[in-house]
């Protein structure tokens, strides 16, 4: 668990989270990317209060990220302009999840996130991305 003090040398920030989700994106296949379309990301400490009482949660280290628009499954070329789908990666959780899990580096549990995020976007339901990531191994 070096990892944080010889790459980083203090927790990460937001900026540096947001710097290894460009990087995990960059790194998945181009077919995905594309697929993906124009989902835009933000990385944030937290996620706000509003955001936790909409999905039923009190301790905000429980979620790491949030897909936040209408997934490709929903739209219709007759609907109106949407706005742009937003994946938000939340840092304090995802920095508790990692020092917690101690079996993954922090790029690894970066890149589970977003891609699991950007599962929503494509319309898949939590039970859908875990039966793809187990059959992934």
């Amino acid at each position: 668990m070096s990892e944080p003090a010889s790459r980083f040398g203090k927790a990460p920030s937001l900026d540096d989270l947001a710097a290894l989700a460009e990087a995990a994106f960059e790194a998945l296949p181009e077919g995905f990317r594309r697929l993906a379309g124009e989902v835009l990301f933000q990385v944030h400490d937290f996620a706000d209060e509003e955001t936790l009482a909409a999905l039923g949660m009190e301790d905000p280290f429980e979620l790491t990220g949030l897909y936040h628009g209408v997934d490709l499954t929903q739209r219709s070329v007759m609907d109106p302009n949407p706005h742009p789908s937003m994946v938000f990666l939340y840092r304090r959780p995802i920095l508790d999840e990692w020092a917690d899990n101690g079996e993954v580096t922090l790029e690894e549990l970066v890149s589970h996130v977003l891609v699991h995020e950007i599962g929503h976007h494509f319309g898949l339901s939590d039970d859908d991305i875990d039966a793809i990531e187990a059959a992934a191994g």
